[in-house]
């Protein structure tokens, strides 16, 4: 399965965590949609793809149940023991979890800041991200021939331009 780290700033924070590929559509599509939070991106997302929403919330209640304020152990150890493709999903709580969130995962690593409006494409090996394209649909177990054609606001931009 080819694999992207998928980083998101909000008002609240940061979370981070590893999808495949085509999560990198529907996020694209959902910011088309001018989500301003996670909980918003991840509604808009599921629109497109049925896994994200549950993987990255279920991921968050882990981490959370795990990594007390000011107890980081438990990410720490992750951090130093797992292979980058399979750390948890986790949110940014530190120099070593932000360091973590910028690390590119076999096809790269994109953030999303929902804040400024921007994608930064740190790297991109999978598909170059366009401000008008098409997110196919996966009910929650396959692709499915259904495709929804999105375009991002003039207000949001992507970063590096090609």
């Amino acid at each position: 399965m080819n694999l992207m780290r998928y980083t998101v700033v909000d008002r609240d924070g940061t979370v981070s965590f590893v999808a495949d590929c085509h999560a990198l559509s529907a996020l694209v599509a959902s910011c088309a949609e001018a989500a301003e939070s996670l909980d918003e991106l991840l509604d808009y997302a599921e629109r497109y793809d049925k896994r994200i929403r549950e993987f990255v919330t279920s991921g968050l209640a882990v981490f959370d149940e795990h990594n007390a304020e000011g107890n980081y152990s438990a990410i720490h150890k992750a951090l130093e023991y797992c292979a980058p493709h399979e750390l948890p999903v986790f949110r940014v709580v530190d120099d070593k979890t932000r360091q973590a969130s910028l690390q590119s995962v076999k096809a790269g690593v994109i953030v999303f800041n929902l804040k400024d409006r921007r994608i930064v494409q740190i790297q991109n090996t999978y598909a170059e991200i366009q401000r008008r394209g098409k997110v196919r649909i996966h009910d929650g177990s396959r692709l499915t021939n259904k495709v929804y054609v999105y375009e991002l606001p003039p207000d949001w931009s992507v970063v590096p331009r090609r």
